[in-house]
């Protein structure tokens, strides 16, 4: 398996385009079956382990089991959250020489023996929920043998009939081609190309990425040359979907937890690279996850209060409401230090808001022109003049300046 090192990649194109930013970019993976939402801010929601398997949804051929699906989409309408649902783990009875799923349910990483009983099963869910569950993610991991030991053909098959199914019943819903993983390897980026030469993004309406760093530790910005690589793949087979990054990887749980300042960093920059790769047509991005702890980064478990990092997602989100995206740059070709990330919002007030960081080390910058304001993640503000020097760091902050006049 080849992989790309991740420290080489902290490069990124810079760009001029305004285009609204909308609250659905920051999303999570609620990993919850509670129906409990999240007590900080978040745009969208993305259900997997969650209880809601097709295998835990449809035990028995002839049965269903609506009970933790229908508790989780009534705690997203009540929390005005778009949800998308995720598909995955095959039941035993619909394919019962299949290898087994990484989860004690039974589930099978095979695709049914009857792909009619997989076109039923979608159709079933999507004429219940109408209208109440946003978008359907069509496979998880679907490049990860131990999800879907399939043949990438019938991967493409089963894109079609429930893009089918789906629209038949839903129109309003979006159809999520299935995640590819291990988008570091040349196999996982050759499996993307294979997908896209076979005419799968045909069928849906977006296209679903496991986008993150090789490593919890490497820095959020290791992921803009991976989608750089991951849209020249997908040039070269012809295809140009929209980008939802819909996951991490199965090792990412055993990643080493990172110390509470990183952690909040890496946090608010993971959404700030979704926001740099808008470039590539990247609309929605899903942080794993919402509701357990223990990982490399919590945001919150059930039952605790928000982390240092929610607080901080939380925050950004505060700073971008109701906002334009007017550039992203990095380093030498906007003229400033190597190492720094900035990216430039028009706020619908007038005023022009700047957001800088860097991927390591720090750095020394003038403030842009009519610099009024610097605010930090942490909720604090000074005043500023333009033309005083500004240390970035990490740790992002937030330029505001007075409205334009003409």
């Amino acid at each position: 398996m080849t992989t790309v090192p991740a420290r080489q990649q902290v490069a990124g194109p810079s760009w001029q385009r305004e285009r609204p930013l909308t609250p659905s970019l920051f999303g999570v993976t609620a990993s919850s079956s509670s129906g409990v939402m999240p007590s900080f801010r978040v745009g969208s929601l993305r259900f997997w382990d969650s209880g809601t398997r097709w295998a835990r949804l449809q035990p028995r051929r002839d049965a269903y089991d609506w009970t933790v699906l229908d508790r989780l989409v009534a705690g997203a309408r009540k929390a005005d959250l778009p949800a998308t649902l995720v598909f995955g783990g095959t039941p035993a009875w619909a394919a019962p020489a299949g290898p087994k799923a990484p989860y004690g349910d039974g589930s099978r990483s095979a695709p049914p023996d009857d792909l009619a009983v997989w076109e039923r099963f979608v159709s079933t869910l999507a004429a219940r929920y109408q209208g109440r569950i946003d978008a359907y993610e069509v496979w998880v991991h679907a490049n990860d043998q131990r999800y879907f030991s399939g043949s990438t053909e019938t991967l493409v098959e089963m894109t079609r009939l429930a893009g089918r199914a789906i629209r038949a019943v839903d129109p309003r819903a979006a159809v999520v081609c299935p995640s590819i993983a291990r988008l570091w390897t040349d196999e996982g980026r050759a499996v993307l190309r294979r997908f896209a030469e076979l005419r799968g993004y045909d069928h849906c309406d977006v296209a679903g990425l496991n986008l993150h760093q090789q490593h919890a530790a490497d820095p959020p910005e290791t992921m803009i040359g991976l989608l750089q690589q991951i849209d020249g793949a997908l040039h070269d087979a012809g295809v140009h979907p929209r980008l939802w990054n819909t996951g991490v990887t199965y090792e990412y749980v055993r990643d080493e937890r990172l110390d509470e300042q990183r952690a909040a960093d890496y946090a608010v920059r993971f959404y700030l690279v979704a926001i740099h790769g808008s470039h590539f047509s990247l609309e929605r991005t899903y942080f794993y996850n919402w509701g357990g702890g223990g990982l490399p980064i919590t945001l919150q478990a059930v039952g605790s209060p928000p982390t240092r990092a929610a607080l901080a997602v939380e925050e950004l989100q505060r700073w971008l409401t109701r906002t334009s995206t007017q550039s992203c740059g990095q380093g030498l070709a906007i003229d400033l230090p190597a190492n720094v990330w900035q990216c430039e919002f028009t706020a619908d007030d007038g005023r022009l808001l700047t957001i800088r960081w860097t991927h390591e080390g720090t750095a020394t910058t003038s403030l842009p022109p009519h610099a009024e304001e610097v605010r930090g993640l942490d909720g604090t503000s000074r005043p500023v003049r333009a033309g005083d020097t500004l240390v970035i760091s990490g740790t992002p902050v937030l330029i505001v300046q007075q409205p334009r006049s003409w």
